[in-house]
């Protein structure tokens, strides 16, 4: 009986031993690789009162990551790169690129709007870049195949492990761009895409697969089981800016930032070279804050700095106050300045996502007024009946100049719109171009005048034409009242 039991507990250990041995097999079998990933960096590699930049941040993955240039290491992207502060959207995405360049990144999903300049522009910063933008879900519309600007995946060799980088892009592409940008193209359901690639990659050696994808959180939960199933170890996000993520979900590490360099995420994985599997993971998420700045980046930073000095520091106007980007001030503040600069329309209607910053107190800029309205889109008139100028104020985003819909529908001098009568109706080309439910000016007016008028044009003007200073602020020319 003794000896049967010495027997059960030689055994017992035995397993024990095994076990953990497997767990923590020699080091010369386990690989370590970090991944250090950003998404929606929009341009904002400036420190400024919104985020501490691309300096700092690469200060911290120094500093406290010990990034060190070594090819354990990768540094990612979930896409939309560029547009936002006038610093990177002025220059189409160059200066951000450059500045990505100098932070090392091995590549970037491709974002929604990474096309906001044309697919020839993704061209350019793809031929600048050190590092490939991907995508597995873009499919030309002629063809069916991947376009040549849209790389599906690749591998890297980190110490003998093949590390299979697959891109995504977000399927609300074509109406979070601007449509007439990406109308050659469809952007397929991402589960078809990874059950498509996944064997190509593996076929092709990748052993540890990571999605850098510009897909929203839900999306990535939603993804967990198919990523599951193809061996899918990490999936990063973009695209929303409400989610900091870093999470095991099913064995997938899901991880997200928020926006604009403000954050990061992290995760280490330990991976087995002779098993072929992760024996562990651990993501992380962590604010871009108090970093001591890599100065090969800052110098990046400071030649840009410059150049948009050079081309856009001109001081239009002064504010005694903050004018706050989800503002009635800001909103009517934009509308109001398209009427004043085409007097001749009785309405403006545009979306409020269109407006992307606030405009800080004091002296105002151009580069202030192009970091506020950033998008290459363009003012046009159209003529609508007063039933159909109804129906478009259904758009949950919509923002009003020369009329408001509080307690109906009326223009400003409390005139009722009129179902019967036609009014001038200022837009963008943007809206115009989309065919959803909720925006129809498409089949209204098939003939629109195209004014050639950028949407930020008449916003500088209008505040430039007001010669204001500290003496005369712009906050006395300003209207706060709702109009929805």
């Amino acid at each position: 009986m003794i000896r049967n039991i010495l027997k059960y507990l030689i055994l017992l250990l035995l397993i024990l031993l095994f076990n953990n041995c497997k767990k923590n097999l020699p080091d010369d079998d386990n690989q370590n690789i970090i991944i250090l990933y950003t998404n929606d960096e929009h341009g904002w590699i400036e420190n400024s009162e919104y985020t501490d930049g691309a300096a700092r941040m690469m200060g911290l993955w120094r500093e406290y990551e010990g990034y060190d240039g070594d090819n354990r290491y990768l540094i990612l992207s979930g896409g939309d790169n560029w547009t936002g502060p006038a610093i990177s959207t002025w220059f189409e995405g160059e200066s951000t690129v450059d500045v990505m360049n100098a932070m090392e990144y091995d590549a970037s999903a491709i974002g929604n709007h990474e096309f906001d300049f044309k697919v020839d522009g993704l061209y350019e910063r793809i031929e600048q870049a050190d590092f490939p933008y991907l995508s597995a879900n873009i499919r030309e519309k002629a063809s069916g195949e991947i376009p040549d600007f849209a790389t599906p995946y690749i591998i890297k060799d980190i110490d003998d492990v093949m590390v299979g980088i697959i891109g995504l892009t977000t399927i609300t592409t074509p109406y979070s761009t601007f449509p007439d940008h990406v109308v050659d193209y469809d952007f397929i359901d991402y589960a078809t895409a990874l059950e498509y690639i996944v064997p190509q990659a593996k076929e092709d050696g990748a052993e540890l697969l990571i999605v850098a994808g510009h897909i929203c959180y839900p999306e990535m939960v939603a993804l967990v089981p198919t990523l599951h199933t193809l061996g899918i170890s990490v999936v990063g996000g973009g695209h929303c800016h409400n989610d900091l993520v870093g999470e095991i979900v099913n064995g997938v590490a899901v991880i997200k930032t928020t926006a604009f360099m403000q954050s990061y995420a992290k995760v280490e994985i330990t991976y087995n070279k002779v098993e072929k599997e992760v024996v562990n993971m651990e993501p992380s998420v962590h604010l871009n804050e108090n970093g001591n700045p890599d100065q090969t980046v800052s110098d990046v930073v400071a030649y840009w700095r410059t150049q948009t000095d050079v081309e856009l520091s001109e001081v239009i106007g002064y504010t005694d106050s903050e004018i706050i980007r989800e503002s009635s001030t800001m909103h009517n503040m934009i509308v109001d300045s398209w009427l004043h600069q085409y007097p001749n329309a009785d309405i403006a209607m545009t979306n409020a996502g269109g407006i992307r910053q606030s405009i800080p107190a004091g002296d105002i800029t151009k580069e202030v007024i192009i970091g506020v309205l950033p998008f290459q889109n363009f003012i046009i008139e159209l003529q609508l009946t007063g039933a159909e100028v109804i129906n478009c104020t259904g758009y949950a985003d919509m923002i009003f100049g020369g009329m408001t819909t509080i307690g109906g529908y009326f223009l400003l001098d409390g005139t009722e719109i009129d179902n019967n009568t036609t009014y001038s109706v200022l837009t963008t080309d943007y809206l115009y171009a989309q065919n959803d439910y909720r925006f129809l000016f498409s089949q209204y007016d098939p003939n629109p005048y195209y004014t050639s008028m950028n949407y930020h044009q008449p916003t500088i003007d209008w505040i430039t034409s007001l010669n204001t200073s500290a003496g005369n602020a712009l906050d006395n020319y300003l209207d706060d009242t709702a109009r929805r």
